[in-house]
């Protein structure tokens, strides 16, 4: 159960750090990455294409994150309906008293109460 938990992590970790690159790489006014490679006019062949790329792609990043984060909960909780089972205290058993009568000089030991 440990090791699909840190896959989970790993995986959600390269999907975030995949999801800031697009996110950075886009201009906020609707140049980036296309405008690097067609201009700032989105007419052109391609230029278009590159936009829709990069927003579709941080959506399924997105997605992929939520989807991920909610499947590693589901996975690797704890169920909790169930009430804890209470084990009985242990009793000790009383002292094992000698064959030999009791004399003054050895006592009878009494066991401590527990609490």
């Amino acid at each position: 159960m440990d090791s699909i938990f840190i896959l989970l992590m790993v995986l959600i970790m390269i999907a975030s750090i995949l999801l800031v690159i697009i996110v950075m790489a886009q201009n906020p006014k609707g140049g980036g990455l296309s405008s690097t490679f067609g201009g700032a006019s989105s007419a052109q062949f391609g230029v278009q294409r590159t936009n829709d790329f990069m927003e579709k792609a941080t959506w399924t990043l997105g997605g992929t994150i939520i989807v991920l984060i909610l499947l590693s909960v589901v996975i690797t909780g704890k169920p909790s309906a169930t009430a804890p089972v209470q084990t009985p205290a242990k009793k000790e058993a009383p002292a094992k008293q000698s064959s030999a009568p009791a004399s003054a000089t050895t006592p009878v030991q009494t066991p401590a109460p527990t609490k």
